[in-house]
């Protein structure tokens, strides 16, 4: 009898190496070239790096977008990196095999996935360096996002030095707002973040906070300093309005469209066109444009902020698609699942929800906000994506929507929970305010 294929079991079995030399040196030198890196323009400076350090280690970096591999790459070089990716990539028809080729470590991000951190584990033994996000994804909306709780633990325990590559400029080149490319410039520093001896002497929770003040940046605001141009072929726009989806004029919801060079109100009118600069230019002295887009988007997270407190009843429900990675084969090259069923998600004060059917059967989930807190994000965003009991499922929905799903997911966990804190630098958003877990220490002090 014929043994059934199961990809999933397939990957949980298999045993990282050190990268192959020759495909390494294969992959460092396309990296280089003008069919990947070079195009980019980047602008790295190598202060330390773990090439000059015998054994295993650490390389965390602040991952902007799909491309920042090639620059990891170029930075640490001739140290063959480990680079560590989201499961659900390793099933992609056409990632699968050049992911195996150079030992691409998979991770079922934002949760305790005990195989990938096996796969980690035996990796840095082989005295490798692994390189991995602590933001657990790449950015969404062109700054970063606090590190996963318990990063500081997970790197301290390993006695191994972390270095550090911080970019600038790699969001705004490639983003999940846009797949094409918007050639400019990409900047690029790495150092020596901890060495043993440091994170020996530090607490797990100085360590979190050394992380994401080092990695404290956004894209939109560094280039309006730097007035680099990152050329759009006149796309600059396509999709803007999936973050930007609250007019800040008349406040409707659902109703920007963007495309091309400009994003509109189709409500009231307000907008603006953008340059390849990604600078604002109002239409006309009557409307009302934030600074930068993630001003704009600050502004709808304050938004949520004020009116999931307001309502004890709030709900936001949609309609999806569900999507899940079939065992027997890769999905294709353009999507991250194979489309299983349909449904009814919601976000509500006790977790998040769904009820409807996969692969032709009833299927649902609650999942309170101890367990989540934000998503791991994939290819853009048309879609968001959860773990439940260990397997990967995408949601597709009707509307234009994801955008507001996470952070409205980000600050319900912040209300009820708050474990994944904000960033000091964002406490106004909260002034006056209860949050989550805050609630209960108060109460206890």
């Amino acid at each position: 009898m014929k043994k059934e294929k199961n990809l999933h079991k397939e990957l949980g079995r298999r045993r990282y190496k050190l990268p192959n030399p020759f495909f390494y040196w294969i992959y460092y030198i396309v990296g280089r070239t003008h069919l990947l890196g070079a195009k980019y323009h980047p602008h790295l400076v190598v202060k330390d790096s773990p090439a000059n350090h015998k054994g295993g280690s650490f390389l965390i970096w602040n991952h902007q977008s799909r491309r920042d591999h090639t620059f990891l790459t170029t930075m640490a070089w001739p140290k063959r990196i480990s680079i560590v990716c989201e499961y659900n990539e390793f099933f992609r028809k056409h990632l699968h095999w050049p992911f195996k080729m150079v030992q691409i470590l998979p991770k079922k991000v934002f949760t305790m996935d005990m195989a990938g951190i096996r796969a980690i584990r035996d990796v840095i033994k082989q005295g490798g360096c692994v390189a991995f996000s602590p933001e657990g994804t790449s950015s969404i909306f062109g700054d970063n996002q606090p590190i996963v709780p318990g990063t500081g633990r997970f790197i301290k325990s390993f006695k191994v030095p972390v270095y550090s590559a911080s970019l600038k400029g790699s969001y705004l080149t490639n983003n999940k707002i846009c797949s094409s490319d918007r050639l400019g410039e990409v900047y690029g520093e790495m150092k020596l973040l901890f060495s043993a001896e440091d994170l020996e002497k530090m607490s797990p929770e100085e360590i979190d906070v050394r992380i994401n003040e080092e990695f404290h940046h956004d894209d939109y605001l560094w280039n309006k300093e730097k007035h680099i141009k990152y050329n759009s072929k006149g796309t600059i726009c396509t999709n803007l309005s999936d973050m930007l989806y609250r007019c800040p004029r008349c406040g409707k919801e659902f109703e920007m469209e963007s495309k091309d060079d400009y994003i509109k109100c189709l409500h009231c009118g307000n907008g603006a066109k953008m340059d390849d600069y990604y600078d604002f230019h109002p239409f006309d002295e009557t409307c009302i444009i934030p600074y930068t887009p993630s001003t704009w988007v600050h502004e709808e997270r304050q938004q949520i902020i004020d009116e999931i407190r307001k309502d004890p009843s709030y709900s936001f429900k949609i309609h999806v698609k569900l999507g899940y990675l079939p065992p027997d084969h890769y999905v294709d090259k353009e999507v991250t699942s194979e489309i299983c069923g349909e449904g009814d998600y919601w976000i509500d004060h006790k977790g998040v929800h769904f009820r409807g059917t996969k692969l032709g059967e009833e299927f649902s989930f609650d999942i309170g906000y101890e367990s989540i807190w934000t998503y791991p994000m994939t290819v853009d965003l048309r879609l968001f994506s959860i773990y439940i009991n260990g397997d990967y499922y995408d949601f597709i929905p009707d509307c234009r929507c994801v955008g507001k799903v996470i952070m409205l997911t980000e600050e319900m966990h912040r209300l009820h929970v708050n474990t994944w804190k904000n960033f000091p630098w964002f406490d106004y958003m909260y002034e006056g305010k209860e949050l989550g877990i805050d609630k209960e220490e108060d109460k206890e002090k």
